[in-house]
């Protein structure tokens, strides 16, 4: 009797104690590259996202190679200032990928800024031009790679590097997130309606000022999503600017067959001015 007790007792127990790590589980909040993920999935979000017309473009930079901590290579595409700088704006694609429009866009930045430019490829050699394609290439990010790729380009660029990071859409988000991993090597950060870190104490770190480029029509970073960012950028007391366009989601994308010339045109001029501010 006394063995069938001390059983159910550790059973009991056992079943407690996995419901307990379950809801912890559970509970936790979802990180910002997943919750983006959940957008992807979405066949309005993968619908306001249209394919890209065909680019043809004659590069400026070349693709590089660089080893990650988690011993595999990371690519990017890279475009060396002609003067010696150790100004360095890291660039991170849409959901597409990689792909000529993001090379064609950090040409752009160099060509204005005369800075170093590298554009991280976190798909590892994945693009497409297929929107579901794309949208199950943001799900399926394993988020600890693209991290690894993010801290091989730091370790790439050097420690005595300036860094800022612009990125839309999908690298949105990821721009935060190199601005965070690059700590007080960090000067700016350009956020096109990206997702938001929520973690208050993991903003206690940036070490950055950030420009948020928010659409008002945007059914996904919508206002609930700027605000919550707003109040908690200033609750980790990190500067944050704010720039609203009455536009949908994605109006400022480099292959956007119909973005918001305007618009897409006044952010640009914001945006290189307050890299150009950080720079300097």
């Amino acid at each position: 009797m006394n063995k069938i007790f001390i059983i159910i007792t550790i059973v009991v127990y056992s079943s407690a104690n996995c419901f307990s790590q379950t809801k912890k589980q559970c509970c936790k909040a979802p990180s910002a590259a997943s919750a983006f993920a959940t957008f992807a999935n979405n066949s309005s979000f993968i619908g306001a996202h249209e394919s890209p017309k065909p680019l043809s473009y004659a590069e400026k930079g070349k693709m590089v190679s660089f080893p990650s901590p988690d011993g595999k290579n990371a690519n990017a595409y890279m475009v060396k200032s002609g003067n010696k700088s150790n100004n360095y704006l890291i660039v991170f694609h849409e959901y597409w990928g990689l792909n000529d429009y993001i090379k064609r866009q950090s040409d752009l930045y160099f060509d204005t800024l005369d800075v170093n430019v590298i554009a991280l490829d976190l798909y590892d050699g994945k693009i497409t031009i297929d929107p579901d394609e794309a949208g199950k290439l943001a799900q399926s990010i394993d988020e600890e790679r693209a991290v690894n790729i993010i801290k091989g380009a730091l370790a790439y660029v050097g420690r005595d590097a300036k860094i800022a990071t612009v990125g839309w859409c999908f690298g949105g988000g990821w721009s935060l997130q190199g601005a965070l991993l690059a700590g007080k090597q960090a000067t700016a950060c350009v956020m096109y309606y990206g997702m938001p870190e929520t973690d208050i104490n993991k903003l206690k770190n940036l070490n950055s000022e950030v420009l948020f480029v928010w659409a008002k029509k945007d059914q996904w970073i919508n206002e609930q999503v700027k605000n919550e960012f707003i109040e908690n950028m200033k609750a980790a007391d990190k500067r944050l600017t704010v720039k609203e366009y009455d536009a949908d989601h994605a109006f400022a994308n480099p292959s956007n067959p119909h973005f918001d010339e305007s618009d897409a045109s006044e952010a640009q001029k914001i945006t290189l001015n307050f890299l150009r501010s950080h720079f300097e």
